[in-house]
């Protein structure tokens, strides 16, 4: 039988490099957990092969643009086989599917589970975000088992599983608390995304909304006198032509432009639809009633 030789781990140290682990992993703990399996010692002879023989040569950093292309091929190939992984719960059934499947151990199917986490959970499905958040962490530490051991991800991912079947409490629970923490950071990155979202709608709304001098007549709206208000209210033009009379001439002017910029008040409209009155009639104050803003 061939002998193991553990002194390929001797020389492995805990990482302070931050860039190393997914940004939505919890990074301390993984680097306890990391400096945990360098001094395991459960490890099947074939596995242990593994580790010495599939040890990949330094290769250049690849850039952002080659990341995401990589990623999109691959989600392209892949999307279902992915989805049905973030399914699994059984420790079983997850290393016999990875055993089926050893294309899906890799950095791509990682970063996938943790863009569907986010959307479940901005979905509102927040028992399958905590399903699919349950698989992204055990490719997640499939990956950085991979990095401290310097071994192709498929060839150690058995190890992992053999190793948090028979762990002892103080692994099972650095599990959970790292599965519980991703799942904090999904919720803010969900919580985020939503305020994001409803301000992009309610910035296309307000644009929507301008009148030809730019302004918001909901804003403008609700900066008149109530006086001018409850004319718009009642849609009653005399009102609004004697409320005007009686404020003072500088304030009321400031105010009437502003109903015009915002196009709460049309003062042509008039002449548009009746061509035959006279440019006194035209000029009639006229004015739009105010759409109320989305409660």
């Amino acid at each position: 039988m061939t002998t193991i030789d553990y002194s390929v781990w001797d020389h492995i140290e805990v990482s302070d490099d931050e860039d190393e682990t997914h940004p939505n992993i919890d990074t301390p703990s993984l680097f306890r957990w990391r400096h945990q399996v360098c001094v395991c010692v459960c490890v099947c002879v074939c596995v242990c092969v593994c580790s010495v023989v599939n040890v990949k040569p330094e290769k250049e950093e690849e850039t952002e643009e080659e990341k995401e292309e990589k990623h999109k091929t691959f989600v392209e190939k892949y999307e279902k086989q992915i989805k049905h992984f973030g399914m699994l719960r059984r420790w079983d059934d997850s290393q016999k599917y990875l055993s089926d499947n050893p294309h899906l151990v890799c950095e791509e199917t990682a970063n996938y589970l943790v863009i569907m986490c986010i959307d479940l959970e901005v979905e509102e499905k927040h028992a399958l975000m905590e399903q699919v958040a349950h698989q992204t962490i055990v490719m997640q530490f499939i990956l950085e088992l991979s990095k401290s051991l310097k071994v192709d991800p498929r060839g150690c991912f058995r190890q992992f599983f053999a190793k948090i079947k028979t762990a002892d409490q103080q692994y099972q629970d650095a599990f959970n608390d790292e599965l519980e923490s991703f799942k904090e950071r999904v919720r803010g990155r969900a919580k985020i995304r939503i305020e994001k979202a409803l301000k992009e709608y309610e910035e296309e709304e307000r644009q929507k909304r301008l009148g030809p001098g730019g302004l918001d007549p909901v804003e403008v709206y609700e900066t008149l006198p109530p006086e001018m208000q409850k004319c718009f209210d009642d849609k009653d033009i005399q009102m609004l032509q004697d409320a005007i009379t009686k404020m003072d001439p500088t304030e009321a002017k400031y105010h009437m432009k502003r109903c015009i910029d915002s196009g709460l008040w049309v003062p042509n409209a008039q002449a548009d639809e009746e061509g035959d009155k006279d440019k006194e009639e035209s000029d009639e104050p006229q004015y739009e009633e105010v759409k109320k803003a989305d409660q």
